[in-house]
């Protein structure tokens, strides 16, 4: 069987990381691992994507609407962007934090109410949580995506023993120290 793991945020806010920490932990554990990145404007803050796919055989990373197990989304409207890959049974696992795209900043448009309530309605398994406050009170605004990995991380058949060993293959020694704290306070959400 084929699982399906978007990772959906804006440029800068370390998806790539993410999905190479993802990577990791699947590889360690026997799986067979496709990856694709998507992307825009990143490096202008504009929507990136990350397709992960894993199984036994996997021969494409291309995740389709309705096709994605699990969506970690690093922003309030990427998730509402991409919430239709999620197929039915699926989940999403959200920062709530709200980073104004462009026609936002230029006054073109308003930024969505009630994301997380929406997103509910629609029959969606959502977890959402503030991981910027946590990155924050771990040491670092940018360790967001390590967070959302922590919360993550408990709902796989994978031991924190793994996911920590992921972690110290593919996040800097000079910032691992931060990174620790900043994935136990992920897994630390109920």
């Amino acid at each position: 069987m084929t699982r399906s793991i978007m990772i959906v945020g804006v440029g800068g806010q370390g998806t790539l990381l993410a999905s190479r920490i993802i990577g990791n932990v699947l590889l360690s554990q026997g799986y067979d691992v496709k990856m694709s990145e998507v992307h825009g404007m990143s490096q202008r803050g504009g929507s990136v994507v990350t397709y992960v796919k894993y199984g036994d055989e996997v021969f494409s990373p291309v995740i389709e609407k309705g096709q994605a197990d699990l969506i970690i989304a690093f922003e309030a409207l990427e998730a509402a962007r991409y919430v239709e890959y999620l197929k039915k049974g699926g989940r999403i696992v959200m920062n709530t934090q709200e980073i104004e795209p462009m026609p936002v900043i230029t006054g073109a448009a308003e930024y969505p109410a009630n994301i997380v309530e929406n997103i509910r309605a629609c029959g969606c398994d959502v977890v959402a949580i503030d991981a910027l406050s946590l990155a924050k009170e771990a040491g670092t605004a940018r360790a967001v995506n390590v967070v959302l990995m922590g919360v993550v991380s408990k709902s796989t058949d994978f031991g924190e023993d793994v996911w920590i060993k992921a972690l110290e293959e593919c996040v800097p020694p000079k910032v691992i120290d931060v990174n620790k704290k900043a994935f136990a306070l992920g897994r630390s959400i109920e």
